[in-house]
């Protein structure tokens, strides 16, 4: 989820991502590990960070705070908090067990340009043979933040969550 400062979109518009992967578990495995925040903090963050999960209420209504931290800034990376940092907050507008996770995210940043409400919603449907397709849909996505840069760690961190449960 590297950001860049020069923003592939235009002034005042807001990007769209999506990645899908099947994963070999089932939608109450998938839900669970979306919904429990030791399980979050083991495969959200993309290769070269980790997750710290400050809070986590897993219910309509529910906020959650974390921070990602970069592993190697030797790799380009810049945080949108601080120079190693990605701190952010958010709510959880829709949960339907086993099928549907919506989160309202907002970035910790003084950069305007990673400011504002980004929405991802997790897909869980079922595949062949008990596998899961997960498909996470972000809108909204801050100017600051390339598409291609989201859907390179959403895709990341997707695959450490079928590692965690393959």
């Amino acid at each position: 989820m590297e950001s860049k400062p020069d923003s592939p979109h235009s002034p005042g518009t807001k990007g769209v991502s999506r990645v899908s992967k099947i994963i070999r578990a089932s939608r109450k495995e998938i839900y669970q590990a979306f919904t429990d925040p030791k399980l979050v903090a083991i495969w959200l963050a993309p290769d070269n960070m980790r997750c710290e999960v400050h809070s986590y209420n897993a219910r309509e209504g529910g906020s959650f705070e974390m921070t990602l931290t970069y592993l190697d800034l030797a790799q380009g990376a810049r945080g949108k908090t601080s120079e190693n940092k990605d701190s952010f907050k958010g709510r959880f507008t829709k949960l339907i067990p086993y099928k549907i996770i919506e989160e309202i995210i907002e970035f910790d940043s003084g950069d305007p340009l990673f400011k504002g409400e980004m929405k991802m919603n997790a897909y869980l449907l079922d595949n062949d043979e008990g596998s899961t397709q997960v498909t996470l849909l972000f809108q909204d996505i801050p100017e600051g933040i390339r598409p291609e840069d989201n859907e390179e760690g959403s895709r990341q961190s997707l695959n450490k969550l079928a590692a965690l449960l393959e």
